[in-house]
């Protein structure tokens, strides 16, 4: 009994199983979307659904509805998802500045004291 509830309180099993609720909560929120848009291309091209479509019998009509789906879909994820993430993110995280690495610099500071201790000569460019 004590695996099991190490498996359930230690394990990382509770994130899980919330990121899971929320993704299908979220899921529903970009179906919901992509449904109103594709409403939306009805509305213009006169139907939303091409499954009707098929020319010499074959059904290309349920293709082009997948297409328009997953295109619509894609665009909702990026558009309304990841690009306003990502500018939040970059807005509230700022990337550090990139400086010189710490063993660069270390080598750099081992050159300079060699040249200074041989002379005073100027020190050498890596």
């Amino acid at each position: 009994m004590t695996g099991f509830k190490n498996f359930i309180l230690k394990g990382n099993l509770v994130e899980l199983a919330v990121a899971f609720i929320m993704a299908m909560a979220f899921a529903a929120v970009v179906t919901a979307t992509v449904d109103l848009i594709m409403g939306l291309v009805g509305k213009i091209g006169g139907q939303p659904d091409f499954s009707g479509w098929t020319p010499a019998g074959l059904p290309f009509g349920v293709w082009v509805t997948a297409l328009v789906s997953f295109l619509v879909l894609a665009a909702v994820v990026y558009f309304l998802i990841i690009k306003p993430c990502t500018a939040a993110r970059e807005r509230l995280f700022p990337a550090e500045e990139q400086g010189t690495p710490s063993d660069v610099a270390l080598l750099q500071e081992i050159r300079d004291l060699l040249a200074s201790g041989a002379g005073g000569t100027s020190p050498r460019q890596l």
